[in-house]
């Protein structure tokens, strides 16, 4: 038994230490510039996503589901909050951030409870199309932010010291294409130490060593000056504790732990495919639910699992919890005792990495097979992604519901051709109908049509012995053929229901069709 639990805590966090610290850090240097811009997103001060991240990513690598996942502020839950924080401002100055942490607390109490009502499971329901298509809007997404840092955005006409302007474009352009370089070059040569690190370092040392001035990751916003603290955002100088305060936090709840567990799931299902292993959604599900009550106690905002730093640590060798744990406390450390370098990162190497991140989370082998795969998989793909893009802001949640539903859609009319009617003049007064198949509400209309309701002969046979009646719409397309025969003198027989489907027919209409 000892030597059981040993070889699983070496499985989960020691297996390979070095690659999961090396790629740890490198996530860290990703997840800081996006962890404030969803600050900015959710309308709270940048330490309230920094904090966020560093305690989901602590909490998560302890109690999550998925080992390697990452953990942290997103862009998608961020979008949630932006009315939530406002509302509170408008009770009183200060309030939006203490409502934001009371809904951080009711998303990780509805999470632990949908993990625990296996919610996961409906995961099943969401075909492989839905997936490409929200991986590609997320990828594109990714790309589209990093434009502005490009000196190609458009909303903004005047100079911002945050984004390049005048000489500095073509300046930044060249450092991204060196780390571009540097990212996919260097892999060819070593793989020893993570290509995105020697990027950030490398375009680092240009910019010092050149006295470049470019706009870097002190443009942001301003970084904490010290750790998280415990604070219960009830009570004096917090929210009341009451009805009021729950009814205004719960749809906001409500939505981020249900959004926030669907890119959760998405990303898992990323990356057990990645790795070749399965992991527990549910447990991952409880886990997340944990970890954002962690973060809000602690002064942080709410969060998932993030697709692309997900991806970055898994292709950079991070495999065990070690890499996740690592990469909260890198952040954490990088912000506080190496504060003054890392401001002077110029946000032109931090392009090149999250530009590598869009491609490596785009589903590039699916594009390439466009041609192969079938079109109603195409159109799940394509609608997806044009509802992802198309919405303003960009909701990936509405995107994939809208992907399920024409999945649904289109599922449904190859199912309903799944019922076949065979007839067979056994002579001129006798018809036979043999059925096979599964009759239920989509199948019901392909059903009546394979009868010729016109033609009353004398007797008429209908053999059921091949099919299942699920429904009460395949009762009632049944006793609808049945009806017209006798109402136009047949005599109709019916043989072959299974004791399931005879049982439902009775039920629910059959006896009175029958004296019809």
């Amino acid at each position: 038994m000892v030597q059981r639990s040993s070889s699983t805590l070496v499985s989960e966090w020691f297996n390979n230490p070095s690659k999961d610290l090396l790629s740890g850090l490198v996530v860290a240097f990703a997840m800081i510039p996006e962890a404030i811009a969803f600050s900015g997103i959710a309308g709270v001060d940048p330490q309230v996503g920094l904090f966020g991240a560093f305690c989901l990513s602590l909490t998560i690598a302890v109690v999550g589901g998925r080992r390697a996942m990452i953990t942290s502020a997103t862009g998608s839950t961020a979008l949630l909050m932006t009315g939530l924080v406002s509302s509170g401002e408008a009770i009183g100055p200060g309030l939006g951030v203490q409502y934001l942490m009371v809904a951080g607390l009711v998303t990780g109490l509805l999470q632990i409870l949908w993990g625990y009502l296996r919610l996961a499971y409906q995961m099943r329901f969401v075909p492989q199309g839905v997936l490409s298509g929200f991986v590609n809007a997320l990828a594109l997404l990714i790309f589209q932010a990093q434009l502005p840092q490009l000196g190609l955005d458009l909303h903004h006409s005047e100079a911002s010291a945050a984004l390049p302007h005048g000489g500095q474009i073509p300046i930044v352009w060249g450092l991204v294409v060196l780390g571009l370089l540097i990212i996919y070059g260097l892999p060819r040569l070593t793989r020893i130490v993570p290509s995105q690190l020697v990027a950030i370092v490398v375009l680092t040392a240009i910019t010092l060593g050149l006295n470049l001035d470019l706009p870097s990751v002190d443009s942001l916003g301003k970084l904490p000056e010290g750790l998280p603290s415990f604070s219960i955002p009830f009570g004096e100088g917090g929210v009341p504790f009451n009805l009021e305060t729950l009814g205004l936090v719960l749809p906001t709840a409500l939505a981020i732990s249900l959004v926030g567990l669907m890119e959760t799931f998405l990303t898992q299902d990323i990356l057990d495919d990645k790795t070749d292993i399965t992991t527990d959604k549910n447990v991952e599900a409880r886990g997340q639910g944990v970890a954002n009550i962690v973060a809000s106690l602690f002064g942080g905002m709410a969060g998932c699992a993030l697709v692309g730093q997900s991806v970055m640590n898994i292709d950079n060798g991070g495999r065990t919890r070690l890499s996740t744990l690592f990469s909260g406390v890198s952040l954490l450390a990088m912000i506080l005792l190496a504060g003054s370098w890392l401001k002077q990162i110029p946000m032109a190497a931090l392009v090149a990495v999250m530009i590598s991140i869009a491609v490596s989370t785009a589903d590039l082998n699916g594009l390439r097979n466009l041609r192969r795969i079938p079109k109603s998989d195409t159109s799940v793909m394509l609608m997806t992604f044009a509802v992802t893009m198309l919405t303003t802001p960009h909701n990936l949640a509405l995107g994939v519901l809208a992907g399920v539903a024409l999945a649904g859609i289109l599922f449904s009319r190859k199912v309903a051709k799944v019922i076949q009617v065979e007839t067979i003049d056994l002579n001129d007064q006798e018809r036979l109908y043999k059925v096979t198949g599964q009759l239920f509400f989509v199948s019901k209309v392909y059903f009546i049509q394979g009868f010729d309701l016109h033609d009353h002969r004398q007797r008429i046979t209908i053999d059921m012995g091949s099919a299942h009646i699920w429904d009460q719409s395949g009762v009632a397309a049944l006793d609808q053929v049945m009806r017209k025969f006798r109402l136009g003198g047949s005599q109709v027989d019916l043989v072959g229901l299974n004791d399931e489907s005879l049982d439902l027919f009775e039920r629910i209409g059959g006896q009175e069709s029958a004296h019809a």
